[in-house]
Formats: C-alpha cells, structure tokens, sequence
C-alpha cells in the first residue's frame, strides 16, 4: 500500500496512490488514527501537489554514523551503539519545496536516507516485534550543515535547521527493508549509491533501541542513517534521493531568503 498526503489548494488529504497511477483514491481521515477507508473521490496526481506524507506530532529521531562506508568518508570510528539526534518537526518538507540555505553555513551536504514511520504509542520495542509499531517507509533527505556539524559539540543546528528534512513522496506500509537501493543524485549526477544491507545497525535494532530511549508516538519519524558519497549542494541545483520500492525525492535547492 502506498500512501500519499495531497493538496489541490484546500486543506490537507490523505489518498493511496498505486505504482504507476495517475489518479490519487481519497481516503477518510488520518491512516494513523483511522481505518484506510476509500471515499470514492478520486483526483487526477496532475491536479494535485504531493506533501510530506507525514509530519511528526512530536520528533524526528535521525541515527548517525549508520553506514560503515560513510563512517570512513568522514575520518569517524564506528559507533558501538545507535548514535542518536534530534530534529524538530519544523524542519519537515514535502517533495518539491525548496531546501533553504541557511545564511550561517558554507557548507550543505545532501544525506539520502530510508526513514521509518512509526505507526503508534511505544515504548521500549523488543526487536523482534519492530514491525508491529512501523506504518511503513518514505525516503528522506537529511541534509546538513557539514561545516557547523564539524564546529559545534552537538548537532542540533547542523541538522535541525528549517528545510532540512525533505520527506516523500509517499509512505510504503508493504515494503521489506532489509536490502533496498538508496540513492542521491545532485542534478543528474550520481552522488550516492549504497543499500540498507549496508547498515551497522538494521531497521529493528533502530526502533528497539530508539524506544527504549524516547517513548515513540504515532507519526514520529527515525531517519536510518547514509550511506557514502555525501557531497555539498548549492543554491539552483536539484537534488533527487531515491529509495528502491519507494520512489524518488526530488527537492530544488535555493538561496537563502
């Protein structure tokens, strides 16, 4: 199932939207708190603009240091547990919407991610029941100010910063995690290219460890970590993240205001 989060200039909606299709099905009300009822509405995707399918009512919980390669890309040691920050759900945009520059950094670098979208209350998950509390997967771009991360002691502006987590284009409840394609391409340009596979520490062990620290609430996100080739972006380049089994982000990327 993949579900979308759509306006045509009225107030938010929520629709399914199959691979391939140019119709969006209109749901009734908010998949994390009710059934997925079709409405019988259905809205041509060309008169629609896609949003973030979701935004976090409390957190998005990014991981660090995840891919062994990108590890070594930025002369760190890997980690011997989840290395954990926070974004405010501020930070959250759809597909299509501008990444802003923020004025204080020289340096933005691009961060294709699988993000994992957590389906209800939890608290300290057993991993082997992750699934049971995951709604589904989006990709997500977490993009950061590499030269404020290297000079602050924490990561909260080099990460938190307005525009800086694209999310999209849609959530995948039906989606096996455990070897997809993540990818970043900055104008055409292949950046990026690695699988989750990759990962130090995989889609389950992310969510027992994440809720044995934050209790987790319906629509939180956790972003799983890059893999290698992060590189910088700038003002009128685009930038597509794809994840396999999902589709492709693609968010142009602005001066600041």
């Amino acid at each position: 199932m993949r579900i979308a989060r759509f306006t045509t200039g009225e107030d938010p909606r929520y629709a399914l939207l199959e691979e391939g299709s140019d119709e969006l099905v209109v749901i009734a009300g908010d998949p994390l708190y009710t059934p997925i009822t079709p409405t019988g509405r259905r809205v041509p995707l060309a008169d629609a603009r896609l949003l973030a399918p979701v935004i976090p009512r409390s957190k998005v919980v990014g991981v660090g240091h995840n891919y062994a390669a990108h590890v070594a890309e930025l002369g760190n040691d890997l980690p011997a547990e989840p290395l954990l920050f926070l974004k405010p759900n501020t930070s959250v945009i759809g597909p299509g919407e501008p990444i802003v520059l923020p004025r204080w950094s020289q340096e933005v670098h691009h961060e294709a991610e699988l993000a994992v979208i957590i389906s209800r209350i939890c608290k300290d998950v057993p991993r082997e029941r992750a699934s049971d509390v995951i709604l589904g997967y989006t990709v997500a771009d977490d993009v950061t100010a590499r030269d404020i991360q290297r000079s602050d002691d924490q990561w909260t502006r080099a990460k938190g910063f307005d525009t800086s987590t694209p999310l999209g284009p849609v959530i995948v409840t039906d989606l096996d995690p455990r070897d997809l394609a993540v990818t970043a391409r900055v104008d055409g340009e292949l950046r990026q290219d690695g699988r989750t596979s990759e990962m130090v520490f995989d889609v389950a062990t992310l969510v027992a460890y994440v809720s044995g620290v934050f209790t987790l609430l319906p629509g939180d996100v956790i972003l799983t970590g890059t893999p290698a080739g992060v590189g910088p972006i700038r003002a009128g380049q685009r930038v597509d993240v794809a994840v396999e089994g999902i589709g492709v982000l693609s968010n142009p990327v602005v001066a600041p205001r």
